[in-house]
């Protein structure tokens, strides 16, 4: 029995890992459902094997946090200096088109296409109204 509570918790580990969401303890037994060796797992079972996943990393830089939508595996606070530079993002830069555009779009709301066309003088491009 111990086998298979350390391959579920394992299994829950690469789940949590791959999601790029949180999942609630339903939608990990469905997923965990779909393993052949795993199917006849209880909620009960999803439950125990989370509390033993969040001991098995106790002493880690990731650790299993639970939120009001589920579960998520992420990366400890007191590691995040490390690794925010892997994360910057560049502020968007807009063309002028774009931002005329924004600007009537602002003050004369609503308004067309083809009232900011007229305003503009030129037509405008589909890519700058969707954007």
């Amino acid at each position: 029995m111990q086998d298979k509570n350390h391959y579920l918790a394992n299994t829950l580990e690469a789940i949590l890992l791959s999601s790029k969401t949180t999942l609630n303890e339903r939608k990990l037994l469905e997923l965990i459902s779909r393993n052949d060796e795993l199917s006849l797992v209880t909620l009960a079972d999803i439950r125990n094997a989370l509390q033993q996943l969040q001991e098995n990393l106790q002493g880690r830089s990731i650790e299993l946090k639970e939120v009001a939508s589920g579960y998520r595996i992420q990366i400890r606070q007191e590691y995040y200096p490390a690794i925010k530079g892997l994360f910057e993002e560049k502020p968007a830069r807009y063309s002028r088109a774009l931002l005329e555009t924004l600007a009537i779009i602002t003050y004369r709301q609503p308004i067309t296409r083809a009232e900011i066309e007229e305003i503009r003088g030129v037509s405008v491009s589909s890519q700058i109204i969707r954007t």
